[in-house]
């Protein structure tokens, strides 16, 4: 028997799974989050749960907010559950559930005007946002502003209409620096290198296109600190509410499904004050930048490594990919000879330490993680977890075979078909201009570089075109399974 999630059910949910230990009565909202998706809620959600559940800082609340459909869609399925989340952590030897109830209300996506009136009352101290690594709207080469996107034109335009995240947050600042109300800090969580930083140059940027006074106000008044966060959270599907239902008997419309691991590092700027998330497990340090670098080119780097080959080979979950000796030894390969040796150190973590994590994370047999998931977006990731490490490698004299060989597995992949010639579905936001410069480049490899917002001045290296071209023609030539062998055999 299953019992629906909803605040008058949780004694009975607590049999089953553990619950909120605080009166959620008490609780009171001192942040507004935009992008409530399933990483938002497996990771800063539980984090400030955790922090609730130790009596503290109960004026710390979450408000979601959004602007895209789907977050219309998200906050009518949390609605219907007083905006709840079942979220359950897999680990291979493991599996345990909790409800947490951080979240107290969901601002409706179609009212602009009362989502600025939240972001506008003193009692919000952070507006933190999980948008992806495309939400930005940076080139993604140089990761300047882009203002010429028409969206930002609009907001640019006529900026009392606000059709973005960042145009809603700027109008939010608006009003408090004319009502004289200390400003919120800005707290980007997504996979960004310089996610702080990245968020300070949209929101000046938009801001500049229509008051130039608010722009400057912005980026001396705000706060916008640089953070890495990571925790390994697959989409939600029917398995998982399955899984909810019959493991946990609870009948949850949008579970989260994640890995028993988390991390968060934050640089400790909050003007308006913050939780003691440091309670809960976050860690607070000057500077974020080496675990930026470590995450983002050894972990995010790395599901690339894995997806893109998986991907051809018609491997649906990441862990199927990991039981596959070739992916998981090129995957060893580049990480050890190519991308870990240019990450500066980091301190109190050793590098091979991290990555035989990694490793262990990957292969975790429980959480479901899908192999599309990984290839997802490569437009927008690309250009922040791949050719940053290809550009150091280039500068040092280093060899970049494997990086080269991971880039032609991405153009082979967005071709649109498998090796046993299965349509892949779109899987990116720009996948008909990546389907024509692939295809462009099965006669011409050298077509997919032509792409230099996403590779950059490295497109024009000879040392990595001629590898790349070499890598793409053996793969069409050869398949992806005899071209790793090569690689791992450095034949390639």
């Amino acid at each position: 028997m299953t019992t629906r999630l909803r605040a008058d059910a949780l004694d009975t949910i607590a049999s089953r799974a553990a619950v909120p230990v605080y009166d959620r009565r008490g609780l009171s909202a001192g942040i507004v989050h935009f992008g409530v998706g399933n990483f938002h809620r497996a990771h800063q959600a539980v984090y400030l749960d955790d922090l609730f559940n130790k009596g503290r800082d109960h004026d710390w609340a979450i408000v979601g907010a959004g602007v895209l459909p789907a977050d219309g869609a998200m906050r009518g399925r949390l609605a219907e559950q007083d905006f709840l989340t079942t979220v359950v952590e897999q680990e291979a030897d493991r599996s345990t559930a909790r409800v947490t109830g951080a979240m107290i209300d969901y601002l409706r996506t179609e009212d602009r005007t009362a989502i600025i009136d939240r972001l506008a009352d003193p009692a919000v101290r952070i507006v933190s946002l999980t948008i992806t690594e495309g939400g930005y709207f940076i080139d993604p080469a140089s990761g300047a502003f882009d203002p010429e996107h028409p969206d930002i034109v609009a907001d640019g335009t006529a900026p009392d209409a606000p059709r973005t995240v960042f145009g809603l947050i700027a109008a939010g600042l608006k009003r408090r620096k004319a009502e004289g109300t200390l400003p919120f800090t800005v707290m980007s969580c997504d996979n960004i290198p310089h996610n702080g930083t990245v968020t300070r140059s949209a929101l000046t940027g938009l801001a500049e296109l229509s008051d130039p006074g608010l722009a400057a106000w912005i980026g001396e008044a705000v706060a916008f600190p640089n953070g890495m966060v990571d925790r390994i959270t697959p989409a939600t599907g029917d398995r998982e509410r399955q899984i909810c239902a019959e493991e946990y008997g609870i009948e949850d419309a949008c579970p989260v499904f994640c890995e028993g691991f988390k991390q968060w590092v934050l640089e400790d700027d909050f003007p308006a004050g913050r939780p003691a998330l440091e309670e809960a497990g976050v860690q607070f340090v000057p500077d974020v930048t080496p675990y930026e670098h470590m995450k983002i080119r050894i972990l995010n780097g790395g599901h690339a490594m894995i997806g893109y080959p998986a991907g051809l080979m018609d491997i649906h979950f990441v862990h199927e990919a990991m039981e596959h000796p070739l992916i998981r030894a090129f995957l060893q390969k580049v990480e050890e000879e190519e991308i870990i040796p240019i990450v500066p150190p980091v301190p109190d973590t050793d590098l091979g330490d991290y990555y035989r994590l990694i490793d262990a994370r990957f292969a975790n047999p429980k959480i479901g993680d899908t192999v599309r998931r990984l290839c997802l977006d490569g437009s927008n990731r690309q250009p922040k977890f791949i050719v940053p490490s290809i550009h150091d490698r280039l500068k040092r004299g280093g060899g970049i075979t494997g990086l080269a060989l991971e880039s032609a597995l991405w153009c082979r992949y967005c071709f649109g078909t498998t090796e046993n010639g299965k349509e892949i579905a779109p899987n990116d936001p720009a996948w008909d201009r990546l389907r024509a410069q692939a295809l462009k480049a099965r006669d011409d490899p050298l077509a997919w570089l032509e792409m230099e917002d996403i590779y950059g001045g490295v497109a024009q290296a000879d040392v990595f075109r001629k590898a790349f071209a070499g890598a793409l023609a053996a793969l069409w030539r050869d398949g992806t399974e005899k071209v790793l062998a090569c690689y791992l055999e450095d034949r390639l």
